[in-house]
């Protein structure tokens, strides 16, 4: 496809003119169909200058979830990433296509989600073009209890990814929210199918929201007092297709060497980790307990401290932990 070549030799002469002559003659096509993939890449929302005698510049490569933006910043081609400009859900449309049988590493990436999931059925505010909503397949073989830490083992991957892009250091409100200077910035689900018969893992889902270019005005009141993105912490904007290869690329990084070894990442995890030292609350059902937070555990679990002194290690999906003191 025309534009498809035109757009990939702009862009590997970085910030320099390429003449429609040298573009003509190297890929073989005319002036007049150079000048076409010019112009459908502008509507594309890619920024090109043209300047008489010099020819074309790649000035601003577009922040569009496509699969050419992001291909562009992955360091190697990678197959199976389906790109959708709305979906429900990217978890879900990934459990679809796994029912269709879709291979081990299959990445769905979309524009805006209408029907965003969060933690225990919560929603997830997914608007039009100012995310990243991610989400990857993995059908490993081992049993379910070795996935146990793989939510924190992602929160790790996903700070990874941020600090790539936009030299942030980001941190885990346990057991996984990333939080950007004490705002949360993304959240994790992570969901799994069992074989009926065996028990054995069919496949599991990885779902990554981050907020990448809202303003407060994009978000609910309530959320807005306890959420930012990534634009409005750091002031300035940041790529979203350079921020989904970053992470495509760190969970590339968990599935092949991390999974089956999690305490590579377990010191990481700890360090982030604002939740250890803290005041928290701990929910079952209408009790709140109040304990200190002291550790996390060799399986990600959080330890806490109870007022009588007695020490019990949480697990994430037994109980709900919120922050004290306007931690939130």
């Amino acid at each position: 496809m025309s534009q498809e070549r035109v757009y990939q030799v702009l862009s590997a002469a970085s910030d320099e003119f390429v003449s429609g002559q040298q573009l003509s003659e190297q890929l073989g096509i005319t002036r007049a169909a150079v000048w076409k993939a010019v112009e459908s890449l502008r509507r594309q929302g890619y920024d090109i200058e043209a300047r008489s005698g010099c020819g074309y510049r790649l000035r601003c490569m577009s922040d569009r979830l496509g699969e050419r933006e992001i291909g562009a910043f992955l360091r190697k081609p990678r197959k199976n990433i389906y790109v959708y400009a709305s979906i429900d859900s990217t978890n879900t449309q990934c459990k679809r296509l796994a029912m269709d049988g879709v291979a081990d590493g299959t990445v769905v990436v979309a524009e805006e989600q209408t029907a965003g999931r969060g933690r225990k059925g919560r929603s997830f505010q997914s608007p039009q073009g100012l995310g990243l909503y991610l989400s990857i397949l993995w059908r490993p073989q081992c049993e379910p209890e070795k996935l146990l830490p793989l939510t924190s083992l992602a929160a790790v991957a996903v700070c990874r990814a941020i600090g790539r892009v936009t030299g942030e250091r980001a941190d885990i409100k346990w057991p996984n929210d990333l939080l950007l200077r004490d705002k949360k910035i993304a959240g994790i689900l992570t969901e799994m199918a069992l074989e009926g018969e065996s028990g054995q893992i069919d496949y599991v889902v990885l779902g990554i929201g981050i907020n990448v270019h809202h303003t407060s005005a994009d978000f609910t009141e309530d959320v807005a007092a306890m959420a930012s993105s990534l634009d409005a912490v750091i002031g300035r904007a940041v790529s979203r297709p350079q921020l989904a290869a970053a992470l495509i690329e760190e969970l590339d990084v968990l599935r092949c060497e991390v999974m089956g070894r999690p305490e590579m990442y377990l010191d990481e995890y700890r360090q982030r980790c604002v939740t250890v030292g803290r005041t928290v609350q701990l929910l079952r059902g209408e009790e709140r307990l109040a304990a200190q937070a002291i550790d996390v555990d060799e399986q990600f679990g959080l330890i806490v401290r109870h007022e009588d002194g007695a020490q019990e290690t949480i697990r994430s999906g037994e109980v709900s932990v919120r922050g004290l003191y306007g931690y939130v």
